[in-house]
Parts: structure tokens; C-alpha cells; sequence
């Protein structure tokens, strides 16, 4: 199978990486000084789209534009995913910007860079049949089991609401405590080193992630109401002679 990854960017980088180890890969990038990784072919954006499947990989924010783009190059019965961090809004534009003959899976690799050093056993990929794409779905599901990811399938609604939780909330606190200006120290407990390893794994990614997480997903509103309200009641309960007990 030939695969094709849109977007070197830090992700993408990996991703393509990642892939051919197993696949033939081409990738294309907008920006022609990002280095393409050993194994993978670097190719014009018209090339790409010859690709039996092509990975979306670039930021959400530029979805839309980048829909547009390639939507006159994609072909008939052709496989196209994304790896968007949100599912909801990049779902849908999948559906209204690509030509109806195109199957679509809508796709997020719980796990980037820093996360999968140690290996891909039990990291997360969520899959989804978002259009005519039942075998593609079959397909990648035994392929990264075979790797040893953990595949799960759901909705991009179910993803969101989750997601909105499990990955929003790390990395919120991972850049709060960030700008706290957190640094190691000699006493140090182990807890505390916990969260320094937690501000280096969310803050090595772009500032856009962390933007388009927050802005892109519907669900994360209710994430930092409930977080705010936590703090609240703890500053509370401080603020209480014997902690409010």
C-alpha cells in the first residue's frame, strides 16, 4: 500500500516516520525546508494525492483551508484521514469540502513524539467510518494493533466529549504550570518531577495546538468552567477556619 502524510510539521514529521516503517511513504509539506524523515519520499502536492491513502496531518485551525486545496485532487474511492487532536469540526468539514466519491476516516493518535518514546504498546488511535470507508477502517485497525495500539472506535461527538477531559485538562494545567515558571530543585519531590515531565510533554508542542484544542472543541468550555469551579472550592476551603470541615 502507498500512503501519503500532508504536513511535516512536528506531528507529521512523526507520523511519517512512523508509517514507513511499515508503508511506502510520500509526504509533502508547504514549507520545503522542513527535513523529511529517512525512508520517506518527499514529493509535489499533485504526487501526494496518487497515494492509495493520505493523512491529513496540519494544524486544525487550517483545515478548512487545506480541504479547499486538495479537494480537485482527490480520487475516486480514494482513502483520505485526518489526525486532528478534535473530531467534531474537522469531521464535518471532511464531509463538506472533499467530493462525495472520497472515503473518509476521521482519525487521532492519542500520543505524539514525547509520548511514544518508550514505545507504541498500549497507545491509544481513535478510528472512525466517517464516509464509506468500513474496509479502510478494517484495514488500519489490524494494522496498528498489529503495532500495539490500543484501537478504539467512536463517534467524533464521543471522542470530543472525552477528549475534552482526558487531553484537555493535561494540557491546560501543562501550560499553567508552565507560566507559573515551574523549575526543578534539589528537593524535589517525585510528585513534583511529575509535573515538570508533565509541562515538558504538553509544551514541546506548538502554542497553535493548544489553541485549536481549546477553541476547536465544543465540550472544552464545560472542562474549564468545572476546573475553575474546583479551584474555587479548594481557594474556599482555605480561606476557612480549619478547612471548612
Amino acid at each position: 500500500m502507498n500512503v501519503g502524510v500532508y504536513g511535516l510539521g512536528r506531528f507529521g514529521a512523526f507520523w511519517a516516520d512512523l508509517l514507513s516503517r511499515h508503508f511506502s511513504v510520500t509526504a509533502w509539506s508547504r514549507n520545503p525546508d522542513r527535513p523529511v524523515p529517512e525512508g520517506v519520499r518527499r514529493v509535489s502536492l499533485t504526487e501526494l494525492f496518487e497515494a492509495d491513502v493520505v493523512w491529513l496531518c496540519p494544524a486544525i485551525s487550517s483545515m478548512e483551508e487545506v480541504l479547499t486545496e486538495i479537494a480537485p485532487l482527490v480520487r475516486p474511492d480514494q482513502v483520505i484521514a485526518d489526525t486532528c487532536s478534535v473530531k467534531i469540526v474537522p469531521a464535518r468539514l471532511m464531509e463538506e469540502k472533499l467530493p462525495a466519491y472520497a472515503r473518509l476516516l476521521a482519525t487521532h493518535p492519542m500520543f505524539g513524539p514525547d509520548s511514544a518514546k518508550a514505545g507504541l504498546t498500549g497507545l491509544p488511535i481513535v478510528l472512525y467510518d466517517l464516509r464509506g470507508a468500513s474496509e479502510p477502517l478494517q484495514f488500519w485497525d489490524h494494522a496498528f494493533s498489529s503495532m500495539g495500539m490500543n484501537v478504539l472506535q467512536m463517534t467524533p461527538e464521543e471522542h470530543d466529549r472525552a477528549a475534552a477531559y482526558t487531553q484537555g485538562v493535561t494540557h491546560y494545567l501543562g501550560r499553567v504550570l508552565d507560566d507559573m515558571g515551574l523549575r526543578s530543585h534539589p528537593i524535589a519531590t517525585k510528585g513534583y518531577q511529575r509535573l515538570l515531565d508533565l509541562v515538558q510533554q504538553t509544551c514541546n508542542d506548538p502554542f497553535q495546538l493548544f489553541l485549536d484544542m481549546q477553541h476547536y472543541n465544543p465540550h472544552t468550555p464545560a472542562m474549564r468552567a468545572d476546573l475553575r469551579a474546583s479551584l474555587d472550592r479548594i481557594s474556599a476551603r482555605l480561606d476557612t477556619p480549619e478547612g471548612g470541615r
